[in-house]
């Protein structure tokens, strides 16, 4: 009975004096488990163990000092080193991540925390109260992503930087689907973002986001958003079909808000500890390398197998993520976007377009385009100056356009030699039609 303490031995032998009484019909075996505080089956299992294996098996071996359990000191000292010299700006939970990925910790959380703990490296908190009711994931992918900026001093190597983080993240399966490094949460990094998570996965049923200038127009603070004047992220979610979503508190965008925590928590460490100090290699160490890692340890998978994405193929999403504005013709034929003049050229069967309303875009690229209606009056560049007909306006251009190109460039010639000056058969069908739209001047996009 070495290596126990006297309270453990007092009640190993109190249990065998009660069931050497059982077993001489002093008292029952119901009577005997009432003594001890243990049901019958219990005493059941004491008597056959101690049968079998003699009467030590009586005593608890969860109070045996030092417990069989214990963790050598050296793998102790090693933890604390650990965090005192390389990781000591980690979380709890990231610190055990990372030391059992890269130095082969093999110990619970629960056991490193408590390390941490009692040695004064990490705070005890106290337990948190009852919080509202979390909603539940939706069960389909791409059936709700949510958006938000996080502004922080993500580049601990360049603490004088604040940039925000632009993220989007799926609801169903808690996959990061897109982060990167802004000087500001702007409107120009939430069109880029929702064109690089469009233009790959495909278009969301829901978008869910907070109230932000670029997000709504609020008039009065805390009411709700202007719906006569919608800004351009609406508009273009408007007109892709995508139902937005805006939250009144952060508390209702808990998702969100943890995945900001999250990301404060790691990425801030991960990029100090690969040396990088500028945006750019952030954002492609987030692309290359964090994203990936992410979304292997916080990922789901969704209730329901069946994707809730549309696929873009049809959609000409440089035409809908735009800055768009209505502007009618000057006298002098130009058009004022912002501090950019664009000066419209001659259109066959108009002497001029001044009064005309017509619409402009601002392209992620920088070009303009100027349509009235379903024309196109103009393209420029991030300048301002104007394009030759048929240039690409935008990254992506309209295949339909792109195939019109191409035809006019290379027209068909005849088969027979004999009739090569003569003019070919004219079918009258929708490209046609366009093409000659196209040649007028007047080509649609």
């Amino acid at each position: 009975m070495e290596g126990y303490p006297i309270d453990a031995v007092e009640r190993a032998m109190k249990v065998q004096e009660v069931i050497l009484r059982a077993r001489a019909k002093k008292i029952t075996w119901i009577q005997a488990a009432e003594i001890l505080g243990i049901t019958p089956r219990s005493l059941r299992r004491w008597r056959k163990r101690a049968k079998r294996f003699g009467e030590d098996q009586l005593l608890d071996r969860r109070r045996r000092v030092p417990s069989q359990r214990r963790v050598p000191g050296p793998i102790i000292d090693r933890i604390l080193a650990l965090y005192r010299d390389r990781y000591g700006t980690y979380n709890v939970r990231h610190f055990h991540d990372t030391v059992r990925r890269e130095h082969g910790i093999e110990q619970s959380y629960t056991f490193v925390k408590q390390v941490l703990q009692g040695a004064g490296l990490v705070r005890k908190y106290r337990a948190r109260g009852k919080h509202r009711q979390r909603r539940e994931r939706r069960a389909c992918v791409g059936e709700m992503l949510h958006l938000d900026g996080s502004r922080h001093h993500w580049l601990a190597l360049a603490p004088a930087e604040w940039h925000s983080l632009i993220s989007v993240v799926d609801d169903a399966t808690g996959r990061l689907l897109y982060a990167q490094l802004w000087p500001a949460e702007s409107r120009r990094a939430v069109m880029v973002a929702l064109y690089a998570v469009f233009l790959e996965h495909g278009l969301p049923q829901q978008l869910y986001t907070d109230r932000a200038s670029w997000a709504a127009r609020t008039p009065r603070a805390g009411g709700p958003p202007d719906g006569e004047r919608p800004t351009q992220v609406e508009q273009a979610l408007a007109e892709l079909g995508v139902a937005h979503l805006r939250a009144y508190s952060p508390q209702a965008r808990g998702r969100s808000e943890r995945v900001n925590r999250t990301l404060q928590g790691r990425l801030v460490n991960e990029l100090r500890a690969q040396g990088i100090a500028t945006a750019a290699d952030a954002n492609r160490y987030v692309r290359e390398r964090y994203l990936a890692d992410y979304n292997q340890r916080f990922a789901k998978p969704a209730a329901d197998p069946v994707s809730g994405f549309v696929a873009v193929s049809a959609i000409d999403l440089d035409r809908c993520l735009c800055v768009r504005g209505e502007r009618v013709v000057n006298r002098d034929n130009t058009v004022v976007l912002g501090k950019t003049v664009l000066q419209l050229p001659p259109q066959p069967g108009r002497r001029s377009c001044q009064g005309l309303r017509v619409l402009v875009r601002q392209r992620l690229n920088g070009r303009f385009t100027i349509h009235a209606g379903l024309s196109l009056l103009g393209a420029y560049d991030d300048r301002g100056c104007l394009q030759p007909p048929g240039s690409r306006v935008g990254s992506r251009p309209d295949r339909r356009c792109a195939g019109l190109l191409r035809s006019r460039s290379s027209p068909r010639q005849p088969k027979n030699p004999k009739h090569r000056f003569a003019r070919p058969k004219t079918r009258v069908t929708a490209k046609r039609t366009d093409h000659l739209l196209k040649t007028s001047g007047q080509f649609t996009c």
